[in-house]
């Protein structure tokens, strides 16, 4: 089962998420809490995947995030977002976000977007991703941009491959299946490539791959439909 926490200030958006979530066999919403008791939540029901709100009243969503990045065994992160909240994007990708989903996602979209986060995918709503890749380059935050084709070429053509796949939005087991690899091989690869672009997360590095070429036209990946699919 994937454990599931989902941290945001109204009650109704919490309650919507976890019965679209409990629709799903392999999901299981193990908590649900407001932003100041995010991090003792976390701490005590263990979720693989939090879905945390980005702009709370009584606490900010990037404090939680930073907050939980920090914990000895971190969940993956992906912020709930609107569309008025762009300034906040950049600052959850440079504080490890794993993606963003708007509030009012598809639910079939939101189900395959926990997978895919919980198989260790990135996703970016396509209502949010040029927003995110345009904030994130204009804050200098990593500035994958100017140094994307240097970094590029200093990969090798497998950790290429493997990046451009990172591109797509795929979870290692995905990676895996495309590339005709063992997953452990796949996980040294994505660690050595994510390394050698100075440390980035999976979706900083998917917008190297963007900035870079390397993902094919007509397949952004980085929606929750299509940014990882199901990783199962």
């Amino acid at each position: 089962m994937i454990r599931v926490a989902v941290v945001d200030d109204e009650q109704l958006v919490r309650s919507g998420l976890r019965m679209i979530l409990g629709t799903a066999g392999d999901i299981e919403v193990v908590a649900d809490c407001g932003g100041g008791e995010a991090v003792d939540t976390v701490l005590a029901a263990a979720p693989d995947v939090v879905l945390l709100d980005i702009r709370m009243p009584d606490v900010s969503g990037l404090a939680v995030l930073r907050a939980l990045r920090v914990l000895p065994t971190p969940p993956v992160v992906a912020m709930l977002t609107t569309f008025d909240a762009d300034e906040y994007l950049s600052a959850a990708l440079s504080g490890g976000a794993a993606g963003f989903l708007l509030k009012d996602t598809d639910p079939e979209q939101l189900v395959r977007a926990v997978r895919t986060l919980a198989g260790g995918g990135s996703v970016l709503d396509p209502g949010v991703t040029r927003t995110v890749i345009g904030g994130y380059l204009s804050a200098g935050a990593g500035a994958p941009e100017p140094t994307a084709a240097e970094a590029v070429r200093a990969l090798t053509p497998r950790e290429r491959e493997v990046l451009a796949h990172l591109g797509a939005g795929l979870a290692n087991p995905q990676i895996a299946e495309r590339m005709g690899l063992a997953p452990s091989t796949v996980k040294d690869h994505v660690r050595a490539v994510l390394g050698k672009l100075g440390g980035l997360n999976r979706v900083q590095a998917a917008i190297v791959a963007d900035r870079a070429g390397l993902v094919p036209a007509g397949r952004p990946g980085t929606g929750p439909g299509g940014a990882g699919g199901d990783p199962r």
